[in-house]
């Protein structure tokens, strides 16, 4: 999973190199967002994000205000500057405001990612434990399995237990630093066990079963704010439309309402439909748990 900055496909070290004027109306301090960008695993300062922000808002800004206007004065449209300065502010804070959360948004689908396939992947390191594999090979196996987000964190184990450092200290370092606390707990509850000189393979096994236990809680939660969702979507996408079909339908003929009029809210109910519709699916994904 790559960071990419909304509506750029330009490199971040070019956008900040871009916004060095921007990041001057921002004060250094620490902050979530440096925390997000930090573990995003990016090279740059809160202050440079920021910049890139404000810059997408102005440079934004600017090209939607010429565009607009020159098309509205070209249609002759009344107040046209005015409806462009309006575009131009509205869709310039959407562009700011989507780069502002996006650290977020991406930190969470990383995490999500990671707790995914925190069970399959401790599972295959106690198949390998059992079988008398030595520890720092099977991060090496891990880290080069297909299992997304995760196996990059363990790429940053196996390079810097290749660099020189203690197994138990990058463990813990690693876990400090990420986000999940699934993945965070399973790291420490391993680099407790080497310093206790414990048995690996119980330690892992013991993760394994408390993780399967959460998950389950997880799945019941999930049955529970899933119901309720449901009988909204079935309301408001189902029912409702199918009466105010009825309604329209009936007043239409009753009021002699022209066509193009009863056409128009006819396809406008139906873009409302659509509009629910992916709202619903968007809230499905949100609310499913990170463990499956």
């Amino acid at each position: 999973m790559k960071f990419k900055i909304p509506f750029s496909r330009a490199p971040i070290e070019r956008l900040s190199t871009r916004s060095k004027f921007f990041k001057k109306f921002f004060k250094t301090k620490k902050t979530k967002l440096s925390n997000y960008l930090e573990q995003a695993d990016l090279e740059i300062s809160r202050e440079d994000y920021l910049g890139i922000c404000l810059s997408g808002f102005f440079f934004s800004f600017i090209i939607l205000f010429i565009v607009s206007s020159t098309i509205f004065v070209v249609l002759k449209v009344g107040n046209g500057i005015l409806y462009a300065l309006g575009l131009s502010i509205i869709f310039s804070g959407f562009v700011f405001f989507s780069r502002l959360v996006y650290p977020k948004v991406f930190d969470t689908r990383k995490q999500k990612n990671i707790e995914r396939n925190l069970i399959p992947a401790l599972q295959d390191m106690h198949v390998q434990l059992s079988s008398g594999i030595p520890l720092f090979s099977i991060l090496v196996n891990i880290s080069s399995s297909d299992y997304e987000e995760l196996s990059g964190e363990f790429q940053k184990i196996v390079k810097k237990i290749n660099a020189g450092y203690a197994e138990m200290e990058v463990l813990e370092e690693i876990g400090e630093k990420n986000s999940s606390p699934f993945f965070r707990r399973a790291l420490w509850q391993i680099s407790n066990g080497m310093k206790a000189g414990g048995d690996i393979t119980i330690v892992i096994e013991e993760s394994i079963k408390s993780l399967s236990e959460e998950q389950l809680i997880q799945i019941q939660e999930y049955g529970n704010k899933l119901n309720p969702t449901i009988m909204f979507y079935m309301l408001i996408s189902v029912i409702i439309p199918a009466l105010s079909i009825t309604f329209l339908t009936v007043i239409s003929s009753l009021v002699n309402m022209p066509a193009n009029i009863t056409t128009g809210m006819f396809v406008g109910l139906f873009l409302v439909v659509m509009v629910i519709q992916i709202m619903f699916l968007g809230v499905i994904k949100s609310i499913r748990p990170s463990l499956l």
